[in-house]
């Protein structure tokens, strides 16, 4: 394996985390953005209302997305069981 293959193999295993990972912490972001200005409005700085809009959002996010989520990577890790039989042929 040289270290082209090893660098290729790293930058596929960042872009399918930055993939997998994005719908979850950017929606996780966008509440808790929405969340900070309601409680600039209000002057309401309860800490459980931060936590709580933001596990039940990320809750939905993955039970909406999670079957795609859980597909990309049984690909990824499909590939790469095949590339390394192929090394080892």
């Amino acid at each position: 394996m040289t270290v082209d293959e090893v660098i290729t193999l790293g930058q596929r295993m960042l872009e399918i985390s930055l993939i997998v990972g994005t719908p979850v912490l950017l929606t996780t972001f966008i509440v808790g953005i929405v969340i900070s200005i309601i409680q600039a409005a209000t002057q309401i700085h309860e800490m459980t209302l931060t936590f709580i809009p933001k596990i039940l959002a990320t809750l939905l996010v993955i039970f909406v997305l999670g079957s795609w989520m859980f597909i990309k990577l049984v690909e990824y890790t499909k590939q790469n069981f095949q590339y390394l039989l192929s090394i080892v042929k």
